[in-house]
This record gives structure tokens, C-alpha cells and sequence, in this order.
């Protein structure tokens, strides 16, 4: 075992040596910085990430800036023939037989002139007027101190005290699945062009989307990316589907009350959406924006509203084109909100549904607060609790989805659905006619009754679900004889007491459902 210091690439050994360096006195320059930050002039999001700036310009040493390197720019410090060393500004020369510092300078401080550099400066160029300060930086947190803080001293310092941008906004790092970070070394990289020709550029840019936090790591796993990949073929298939069915953007969307509660609630959920999404991407809370947009597009839109719609579609007549008009709108406003992560399918999408130039100069979609129909909103919600009830039965009782049994609504009327029996009746493969019905669940103060003839196998059936009726008594009477035993529980490790009262509180669960199924089965 040794101390001596080795290049972590190559091995070699590091031997150090006094040499002249030049430096950059930077108190008074990091007290500017720190200032902007603290005036509220300059803002950091997330505003966390605030206390670790302050650590790094508050506590900032003189800044050795030379660098023993091949390329880069080069220190303007000119040595004359007798010693003499002379410091040459922008437009300056050295006088005659001056030799010019073999240094250049550290990476960080060419980096840190970029906000004004790249426009001209010197020069007042319209370039600099126009574009200095930016609006938004937007960078790995990670370079907080090497690049953010380098870039609001010197843009302080050479802009007359103007900062070289307003918000600062700090995103995590990519790591690997596990968490990891990503190193040649433990051969955890991952090459990004791969996943883009394997998935799609718009599977992987929703993918970091999708994950990107303020301030926070972020892992990456294909899996991941191949449920991005999924979405956007969900997307592509309800897009093509709402098209072939007549979906449009000619003339205005029929007024509110002219519509059905169907079409009002995912107008309404539309414009929550856009209200929500837009103030999480103001926040730079670009995951939590991608997660609204992702459950809009493929809950309500696809699950809900496309499948409630059916039935109008198929009826045709004036109610279906008002709802062909309102499924165009929606799509052409899904589609600008999901424009900026995932900028190539939408693009295809809106080009084709709007027959427009191009969704990159369209308009951003505006929310609109005063149109919102809340009674819709709750009525849908009636209807995806009688969907989801016996959609629940019917999976219970062993019935096939394709299967169409009959049954019969009741209540429908003091439930404000009359209008939506039909809708409901498609979605649920129910039909109307008149049957042996000898089942019923209730929900949302509507009675639905069901002829199971010829739909399951009766005999068999009430013998599966009284076997596992015995299983789950059996396991709940295990469970209780351990719990009733004193002994065992002064004994017993606090996580196996907890994994049985979980079993116990779970089998009891089950003999309820189970028991409620049998009683619900025609005797």
C-alpha cells in the first residue's frame, strides 16, 4: 500500500511540481453572484437546490485558471524580453518581440462566457439586446458550482451587473436502472441511439420526460422505454380509429348544452388537463406534467370516452357529428400538449387530423375555466361505476368478454343516465331483451339484473367458488388461532405478527366477496 497519486485512466504515475499559475481574486465577484440568487433577480428551481449555490459562492476560493493543456484559449498574459508581463483586453496587442503565455485557460472559465460570448460581445450587437439575459437555463445540478455559478460571476462582471439569465432550472442525472450512475468502467452506459432505433426518438424522449423531477436522479430502463414505445402506438391506433370514424376540426364545436354528458365531461376533463399541465411545466414539473397528459390520453380518451362513444357513432345522425366534431377537438388539443415530449408522432398526428402546415406554429391549447361542466363529470363518474361494477361480476362469474348476456337496468331515470342506457348496454356487452334473470348487482343506485342462462356453467361454478370459500375459511381459522394464542404473540417477531393480521384481514376479505358471489348465483 502506497499514497502516491495515479491518473485514473491511464496508470501512470502523478508526480506534482510547483509552477507558476494565474489565478482570478473572485470574493467580490462570487458576493455578486450570491446576491442576484438572494435579491429573487435570478430564481432556482427547485428552490432546494438554492442552499447548495450558496454553499459554493459563499464559500468560494481564488480561482486558479490556467491549465497545462494543448487546446483551449489561450491566457492573453504577453512576457516581454526583460521580464516585463503585460495583460492584453479584447482589441489590445502586445508590443513587438512579446512572447504570449504557453497556458490556456481552465474549461470552466471559456465555458462560463457563453451566455454573452456566442452573441457578439464585445460588440453591442442586436444579437446581445435581444437574447441577453435568456429566460431559462436549464442543466444537470451536478454543474452547479462549475458551470451555473461561473456563468452569473462572469456575466455579472462583464454585463454591468445585468445576470446572464432569470431562471435556473436544475434537473437530475440519468442512471441506470438500478440507480446506479452510468461509468465506462462498470459498463452500465447505455447508448441512447440504440433505444431510438429499437423504440422510437419520441419512446425515449417521453421516457426522460417522464422521469425528469426537479433536482432529482432519474432511473433508465428499457422496459421503461418500451411502455413509452406502447403509449405511443395507443396513441397512433385512437388517433387512426377517431379518424376513420369521422373525427374532425371543420367549423366550431357545438355549444355545451347542445351536447351529451359524455361529450361535456371529456371537453371538461380536456380543459383540466391543460389547466393543470400547463401550470406543472411552468414549474418545470416536467414528470408530473407527462404523467397528467399519459392518463388523460389513455384512461379518459381511449378507455372511457372512445368506447361510451360507440354507440352514437354507430347510431349516426346529429348527435354523432357533434360528437365526431368534439372527438376532433380533443385530439387536436391532446396533441399540441403532448407536442414537446413527443414532438414526431404528433407532428404525423395533428398534420393528418387538421390537414395544417405544421403543430410546431400551431397555437398552445388554452384551458377554459368558465366552460367546465361539472354535472357531466359526475354523471360519467356514475357511469364508470356501473361499468367497472359489472365488468367486476362478469369476471367473477367466469363470463367471457365477447360474451353478450341480457339484462336489465333499473333505476337509470333517478340516476340522470336514461339518455345513457345504450352507451352503457354497448360498453358492457348487456343486451335489452327479456331473460331468466336470476343475478343482480347494484351500484350507484342503479339495479342491474342478469340472465345467466347458457353464459356459465352453473354446477361448476358454485363448486369452484365453495372450494375456495373452504380455502380461504380454512386459512382465515389458521390465522386466528395464531393471533388468539398469547404466547406465540409475546414470541413472535413483529413482522411475522404483521404478515398475519395482513393474512387474516385479507382471507376475511375474500369470504366476503366469496360469499357474496354464491348468494348472487340463480339457485
Amino acid at each position: 500500500m502506497h499514497a502516491v497519486g495515479h491518473c485514473q485512466r491511464c496508470e501512470t504515475t502523478v508526480e506534482p511540481r510547483l509552477s507558476k499559475q494565474w489565478f482570478v481574486k473572485v470574493a467580490p465577484l462570487a458576493k455578486a453572484a450570491g446576491d442576484a440568487v438572494r435579491s429573487g433577480k435570478v430564481k432556482i428551481e427547485p428552490a432546494e437546490m438554492s442552499p447548495r449555490y450558496f454553499e459554493w459562492v459563499d464559500n468560494m476560493h481564488d480561482w486558479c485558471i490556467s491549465r497545462q493543456l494543448w487546446w483551449g484559449h489561450r491566457i492573453p498574459v504577453f512576457y516581454g524580453p526583460n521580464g516585463e508581463v503585460v495583460v492584453c483586453g479584447p482589441g489590445e496587442t502586445p508590443p513587438a518581440g512579446y512572447e504570449q503565455d504557453q497556458d490556456v485557460l481552465d474549461t470552466w472559465f471559456s465555458s462560463a462566457l457563453w451566455p454573452f460570448s456566442t452573441l457578439g460581445w464585445p460588440d453591442e450587437t442586436a444579437s446581445l439586446k435581444k437574447f441577453y439575459p435568456t429566460s431559462v437555463l436549464v442543466t444537470g445540478y451536478d454543474i452547479l458550482f462549475f458551470w451555473v455559478a461561473r456563468m452569473m460571476i462572469m456575466g455579472l462582471f462583464a454585463m454591468d451587473g445585468k445576470q446572464p439569465f432569470d431562471v435556473i432550472a436544475l434537473h437530475g442525472l440519468v442512471r441506470d436502472q438500478f440507480g446506479k450512475k452510468m461509468s465506462k468502467s462498470r459498463g452500465n452506459t447505455v447508448d441512447p441511439i440504440e433505444f431510438m432505433d429499437k423504440y422510437g426518438s419520441d419512446a425515449l424522449r417521453f421516457t426522460l420526460a417522464k422521469g425528469a423531477n426537479p433536482g432529482t436522479d432519474q432511473a433508465l430502463a428499457e422496459d421503461w422505454i418500451a411502455g413509452s414505445r406502447n403509449f405511443a402506438t395507443k396513441l397512433w391506433n385512437a388517433s387512426r380509429f377517431a379518424m376513420m370514424n369521422g373525427a374532425n376540426v371543420t367549423g366550431e364545436v357545438a355549444a355545451r348544452s347542445e351536447l351529451t354528458a359524455i361529450d361535456n365531461w371529456i371537453l371538461t376533463r380536456l380543459d383540466q388537463t391543460i389547466s393543470e399541465a400547463d401550470d406543472l411545466f411552468e414549474k418545470y414539473e416536467f414528470a408530473k406534467a407527462c404523467d397528467l397528459i399519459y392518463h388523460f390520453a389513455w384512461n379518459d380518451l381511449c378507455d372511457w370516452y372512445l368506447e361510451l362513444s360507440k354507440s352514437t357513432f354507430n347510431a349516426g345522425g346529429a348527435p354523432a357529428e357533434k360528437s365526431k366534431r368534439v372527438l376532433g377537438e380533443v385530439l387536436d388539443q391532446l396533441l399540441r400538449l403532448m407536442h414537446p415530449v413527443m414532438p414526431f408522432i404528433t407532428e404525423e398526428l395533428w398534420c393528418a387530423l387538421t390537414n395544417g402546415e405544421s403543430l410546431m406554429i400551431a397555437q398552445w391549447p388554452i384551458a377554459d375555466a368558465a366552460k367546465q361542466d361539472l354535472k357531466s363529470v359526475e354523471l360519467v363518474n356514475k357511469m364508470q361505476e356501473i361499468v367497472t361494477e359489472i365488468r367486476r361480476f362478469r369476471a367473477d362469474q367466469g363470463i367471457k368478454t365477447t360474451a353478450k348476456i341480457a339484462a336489465k337496468f333499473t333505476g337509470l331515470t333517478e340516476a340522470g343516465l336514461a339518455d345513457y342506457e345504450d352507451a352503457l348496454r354497448f360498453i358492457v356487452k348487456c343486451e335489452g331483451k327479456d331473460g331468466n334473470f336470476s343475478a343482480k348487482v347494484e351500484v350507484a343506485k342503479v339495479v342491474i339484473e342478469f340472465d345467466l342462462t347458457g353464459a356459465i356453467d352453473l354446477v361448476a361454478e358454485r363448486a369452484r367458488l365453495t372450494k375456495d370459500l373452504a380455502t380461504a375459511q380454512k386459512d382465515r381459522d389458521t390465522a386466528k388461532v395464531k393471533l388468539d394464542n398469547e404466547g406465540f404473540m409475546a414470541k413472535a417477531p413483529m413482522e411475522v405478527v404483521t404478515e398475519i393480521r395482513a393474512r387474516f384481514a385479507e382471507t376475511n376479505a375474500d369470504i366476503e366477496r366469496l360469499t357474496a358471489l354464491l348468494e348472487k348465483l340463480p339457485k
